[in-house]
């Protein structure tokens, strides 16, 4: 595996390492002891898939907040997704900044999202699918978000949204409701 640091803090690009013979290629795509020598969460608890079956579908930003906030290692494992980090730990000094990256079934990348960080992606083909894996289960009553088009932000998504669910287009705007605050009730 090879990690790659990227502008956003603790936030790595994760590129597998092949090795090739006659039948295809073998790697390495998890390794909790690199995880723990570049100081990653090692702790991956939970698994899941997202299908999508439309190009410009777009999920997010998501995450949980204290005490279930937690990391994940996104990979897509069919299609295309443009995926999106938003920093939202206070005390970072990439607080606000956000990042976003090409991840396809082609190139192999996995993103580390850290703790305290928001997620989100668009899908850039039809039948995308993208794998998950979290260092803590989901919360409902501690999950949160932020608006994808949330002007504070300037996210630059490559393409008009087709399909947003509900729920993520009723999050608040960072500057009106900051959700880095919220406290569970």
């Amino acid at each position: 595996m090879l990690i790659t640091k990227t502008k956003i803090n603790n936030s790595y690009i994760i590129k597998i390492e092949k090795v090739k013979d006659n039948r295809g290629f073998f790697a390495t795509t998890w390794d909790a002891t690199k995880f723990v020598k570049y100081d990653l969460n090692p702790k991956m608890i939970e698994c899941n898939v997202s299908f999508n079956k439309l190009k410009g579908t777009l999920r997010g930003l998501h995450y949980q907040m204290a005490p279930y906030e937690g990391a994940k290692l996104i990979r897509c494992t069919r299609g295309k997704i443009f995926d999106v980090i938003l920093d939202l730990r206070p005390k970072s000094s990439t607080f606000m900044k956000w990042r976003g990256t090409i991840l396809s079934s082609d190139n192999y990348k996995m993103n580390y999202v850290p703790d305290g960080c928001a997620h989100g992606f668009q899908t850039l083909d039809d039948n995308t699918e993208v794998f998950y894996q979290m260092s803590q289960v989901y919360m409902p009553k501690y999950s949160n978000g932020i608006r994808w088009d949330d002007p504070v932000f300037k996210i630059s998504w490559p393409l008009k949204p087709t399909v947003i669910s509900k729920k993520d287009l009723t999050w608040d705007f960072f500057g009106i409701k900051n959700p880095v605050n919220k406290k569970h009730s």
